[in-house]
C-alpha cells in the first residue's frame, strides 16, 4: 500500500502530494474536521472531502466520529490510523541501545530501554547492533509488514539527506543507510543523536507552542540541536551544532576529533569522568573513590547517582562544568535570541546542580535585553528524549522528505 504511494509521490502525483501534506498536518496537529483542514491547505472542501475519503479507503485516516458543537451540523473529526503502520526508533548510548516502536499515529506501542550494547566502532559493532534490532523485530507482536521505517540515531557527522556517516560506522563508499537497509531489510534512515533528541522534546516533550529553541545535549559529549521558526537546521550538510567542538579553552587536552582546547573537554559527561579521576587520584574523597582500581570502569550514570546522593566532590565538578557550560549558552543567546533553551542529556538528570550555575552565568554573560526573553529549562522526556526523537523521525521522514 505505502510503497505505490511512495512511489506516486516521488513520480510528483499531484494527489499523491496533497495526500502527504494532509499526513503531514495530521503528524503536527493531531485529528481535525474537513473544514480546518481544507482551510489550512488553501483547498476547497469537495477536493478535501474526496481525498479524505480515498485515504480513508486506503486504511491511512480514521473517522473519530462528530465534533460536539454548540449548534448547527456536527462535522466530522478525521486523524490517522494507528494501526495503518509502524515506525521503529534506535538510539544509540556508550554502554547500551534502546529501541523503540510507535504506530502511524506516533503513539509508543514497544519500548525497550537500556539493552546492553558496547558502542565499538567496527564492522563487528554494526552487525551486533543490527542482531539487536532484528531481535527486537522479532519479538513484536503485530504485522511486521507494516514496519514502513527504521531511524537510527548516530553521533557525530551525520547527513541525514543522503544518509552518510562520517563520524561512526564509516566502512564503505556507500551511505550508511543503505548499507542498514540491506542487513536489516528495512528502510532504513539515520540521523545525528542530539537533533533526534531535539525532536522528540519538540514532538513530545516540553515545549509548549514555542518556535524558536536551543537543545543542549550534555551527555558524554556535547552538542546543540536547533530549531528555527518550527523546523530543524540542520545545516549545509546535516552538520549544525557541533556546540562542543567550539575552540574555547587554552588548554593542551586532546579532544576525540583531534584537537586541542574544545569546549567539550571541559564541559562533558567525558570531562566530568577525567576530572573526577584525576581529583581523586590527587587525594579528594568521593564515595566513588573505592571504585577507580575496580576491573570494570566506571561510568557516567555512577557519577550521576553519585551527585544524586550529595556527593560534594562530584556536585563541585558538575556546577563548574555549569559555569563553563553558561558562559557559551550566553552566547548563542546572543546570537540567536530563542524563546526556549533545553538542557537535556546524561548530566540534565542533576537538575538544579548543573542548571543553576548555567543560569548564573547566562544571566552574567549575555545580554539582559535578549536573555529576558529565553526561558532556561530542562528536558521533560529526560532519558527518553532520543528514543522518543529516533521513533518520530522514523515516520516524519517518510512523509516529509527533510524535516
Amino acid at each position: 500500500m505505502y510503497q505505490q504511494f511512495l512511489k506516486e509521490i516521488e513520480m510528483g502525483s499531484k494527489n499523491a502530494l496533497i495526500k502527504k501534506r494532509i499526513i503531514t498536518y495530521y503528524i503536527y496537529n493531531g485529528s481535525s474536521t474537513i473544514p480546518d483542514l481544507s482551510k489550512e491547505l488553501d483547498l476547497s472542501i469537495p477536493t478535501v472531502t474526496k481525498l479524505i475519503g480515498e485515504m480513508f479507503e486506503e486504511g491511512y485516516i480514521n473517522d473519530y466520529g462528530k465534533l460536539e458543537t454548540s449548534g448547527g451540523r456536527h462535522p466530522h473529526l478525521y486523524g490517522l490510523n494507528p494501526q495503518s503502520g509502524y515506525f521503529i526508533g534506535v538510539d544509540i548510548k556508550k554502554f547500551s541501545i534502546n529501541i523503540g516502536l510507535i504506530n502511524f499515529k506516533g503513539d509508543m506501542v514497544e519500548l525497550k530501554m537500556d539493552i546492553p550494547y558496547i558502542f565499538e566502532n567496527s564492522l563487528e559493532g554494526m552487525n551486533e547492533l543490527c542482531n539487536l534490532i532484528l531481535d527486537f523485530i522479532k519479538k513484536l507482536t503485530i504485522d511486521t509488514e507494516k514496519i514502513l521505517n527504521i531511524n537510527v540515531n548516530v553521533s557525530g557527522r551525520v547527513n541525514p539527506e543522503s544518509g552518510y556517516s562520517f563520524s561512526q560506522f564509516n566502512f564503505e563508499e556507500r551511505p550508511l543507510a543503505d548499507v542498514l537497509s540491506e542487513k536489516l531489510d528495512y528502510t532504513v534512515t539515520i540521523d545525528n543523536d542530539t537533533r533526534a533528541m531535539t525532536y522528540g522534546e519538540y514532538m513530545q516533550g516540553c515545549v509548549k507552542g514555542e518556535k524558536d529553541i536551543i537543545f543542549v545535549n550534555v551527555s558524554w559529549g556535547l552538542g546543540i540541536g536547533i530549531i528555527i521558526d518550527g523546523k530543524i537546521y540542520k545545516g549545509k550538510s546535516g552538520f549544525s551544532g557541533e556546540f562542543g567542538h567550539v575552540n574555547t579553552f587554552d588548554n593542551e587536552i586532546i579532544c576525540h576529533c583531534g584537537k586541542k582546547g574544545c569546549l567539550e573537554t571541559e564541559a562533558s559527561g567525558s570531562a566530568l569522568h577525567r576530572i573526577l579521576l584525576e581529583r581523586i587520584l590527587k587525594g579528594e574523597n568521593s564515595i566513588l573513590s573505592n571504585r577507580i582500581n575496580m576491573e570494570n570502569p566506571l561510568t557516567l550514570d555512577e557519577i550521576i547517582a553519585a551527585v544524586n546522593k550529595e556527593d560534594l566532590l562530584c556536585i563541585e565538578i558538575v556546577e563548574e562544568i555549569g559555569q563553563k557550560l553558561g558562559k557559551q549558552i550566553a552566547g548563542l543567546i546572543n546570537i540567536f535570541n530563542p524563546e526556549l533553551v533545553i538542557i537535556g542529556g546524561t548530566l540534565s538528570l542533576t537538575g538544579d546542580y548543573i542548571t543553576q550555575p548555567i543560569k548564573t552565568a547566562v544571566r552574567k554573560y549575555s545580554l539582559n535585553l535578549v536573555n529576558k526573553d529565553s526561558a532556561i529549562t530542562t528536558s521533560k522526556l529526560r532519558d527518553k528524549a532520543g528514543i522518543v526523537g529516533a521513533c518520530m523521525l522514523a515516520r516524519s521522514r517518510m512523509f516529509e522528505g527533510a524535516n
